[in-house]
């Protein structure tokens, strides 16, 4: 259970705590907790400590570390192929104490030696190119070194080569096996190709005080839904907790919207109706006859609480007139798959979009993203947090950006990222269970906001819970999901 958020910076607001910190000595304190875990993490082992400098204040914080790790009478190496003469002041004044209590660096790894960590402190996170020549040369040499002695690798603040406010790895990229960030957490660690390089990330403050109410954004966990996980009171019935519909289930396409039918009668939803476009669509769901067949013109008019769009809905003119009167009613929806195709190429439907007053919903890919904004696929991996901002922000709507470290933002300014899930959801079906698991907390009266930190969280973690079981992340299918979720929530509500 994921009780506490990680607040969240990039790197100007950062850049500003440490101005107005200039007085304190952070170079210092971040080589001290660089110093520290280090010292874990390297206690068992045999052998030196492999250290990588490089020519910025990252580079600083890796000499203190190994300033102090010498004391401490760990063997280090330092490999520092810069100009020591051109570092900034503090950096420098990092180098002196290094080098005036008897450290020495070199410019090369050494061939054929056994190590028992390696740091690394090349670049921090001002970095925003692709890192070339023979930096780049050094960061394969670490990746491979760590990969081939199976020796842990630290990074120091942010792995180098990573993109830290975005989480993009353009090029040579440091594949740490614990990343210690200084100050705050920074955003590119928990989304994009972050989670690939940064392993087991510990945030240490050095010492600052920081108000989190001034975080530009954090992670998600339950204490930023936890008002809402409720017990039910015992006198109810299943109309206190939502009549719900979903749109959905075009010919050959049907499996999409009984998953996400599923998955909302078993996250809470007291009625689920489901209203398939398939002219042969069956009457029943045999593996789940609770659910309630219709045809898709039949949900509107039943009092609904909440609506979902898109599950195998497909892009034909009856979906976008079955979209456009979802678009007008005034109640919660949830958007997915088709419908955010069909808003993609439909202008008219963006405008209905646009002046709903109700609470919206929207859970693109980053393909559907994409098709959103009239970018490339690409673009939006460049910046998912960006992406994200811009749609909720073009459509007054909350967005759930998919992918790893989903990104949910509620307008320009208020983005969130989430840190459960795992590769096991990169298969067909799951962003259809995603999109049940909102209906039913929308159908239980959860605000929209708390829907848009809740359902993802919930979804990431109820796969993060299968393959703690076992299951997966190979091989895990959509609908095993449900029953995990399930029980996490009722589990979330018992110990609220």
């Amino acid at each position: 259970m994921t009780t506490t958020s990680q607040p969240l910076y990039r790197s100007p607001k950062l850049r500003q705590i440490e101005a107005d910190f200039r007085a304190e000595p952070l170079m210092q304190r971040a080589g001290a907790a660089a110093a520290n875990w280090a010292t874990e993490l390297a206690i068992d082992g045999a052998g030196a400590i492999l250290v990588f400098a490089g020519p910025g204040n990252n580079g600083g914080d890796a000499f203190e570390a190994a300033y102090l790790l010498r004391q401490r009478h760990f063997q280090v190496t330092m490999v520092f192929i810069d100009d020591p003469d051109q570092l900034p002041a503090e950096a420098a004044a990092a180098y002196t104490r290094f080098t005036g209590a008897g450290g020495t660096t070199i410019a090369a790894v050494p061939d054929a030696a056994k190590w028992r960590l390696i740091i690394d402190g090349l670049f921090g996170i001002g970095l925003t190119r692709e890192v070339k020549g023979t930096h780049a040369e050094l960061i394969n040499a670490m990746n491979c070194i760590s990969n081939e002695q199976r020796c842990p690798l630290l990074a120091l603040d942010c792995p180098s080569g990573l993109n830290a406010d975005t989480g993009l790895a353009p090029g040579a990229t440091v594949r740490a096996t614990h990343t210690i960030s200084f100050i705050a957490g920074k955003p590119g660690l928990y989304t994009a190709d972050g989670p690939d390089h940064c392993g087991n990330i510990r945030v240490s403050p050095i010492g600052l005080q920081i108000s989190t109410e001034k975080a530009e954004a954090c992670t998600i966990s339950t204490a930023l839904f936890a008002d809402h996980l409720q017990p039910r009171p015992l006198n109810s019935h299943k109309g206190s907790f939502g009549n719900v519909g979903i749109l959905g289930g075009a010919h050959s396409m049907l499996g999409a919207v009984f998953l996400a039918g599923r998955a909302a009668l078993h996250l809470g939803a007291g009625r689920v109706h489901l209203g398939l476009l398939a002219q042969d669509a069956p009457p029943i769901d045999l593996g789940q006859p609770e659910l309630m067949i219709r045809k898709p013109e039949g949900l509107f008019g039943m009092g609904l609480a909440a609506l979902a769009c898109g599950p195998g809905m497909g892009t034909s003119l009856q979906a976008a007139k079955l979209l456009e009167q979802a678009l007008s009613l005034d109640v919660p929806l949830v958007l997915d798959a088709d419908a955010l195709n069909l808003l993609a190429f439909e202008g008219n439907l963006q405008t209905a979009l646009a002046i709903r007053q109700a609470p919206t919903l929207l859970t693109p890919h980053p393909a559907e993203a994409a098709r959103l904004l009239d970018a490339e696929t690409g673009e939006i991996a460049n910046d998912r947090i960006a992406a994200a901002c811009e749609i909720a922000s073009r459509f007054h709507c909350f967005v759930v950006l998919k992918g790893c470290g989903t990104v949910v933002a509620a307008d320009s300014e208020r983005w969130w990222i989430n840190t459960t899930g795992n590769p096991g959801l990169a298969t067909a079906g799951t962003g259809d269970v995603l999109t049940g698991i909102a209906l039913a907390l929308f159908a239980q009266g959860w605000s929209a906001e708390k829907v848009a930190l809740a359902a993802p969280h919930l979804h990431g973690a109820a796969a993060d819970e299968l393959v703690a079981a076992g299951v997966g992340p190979i091989g895990m299918t959509a609908g095993e999901i449900i029953a995990p979720a399930r029980r996490l929530l009722n589990h979330w509500i018992a110990n609220a």
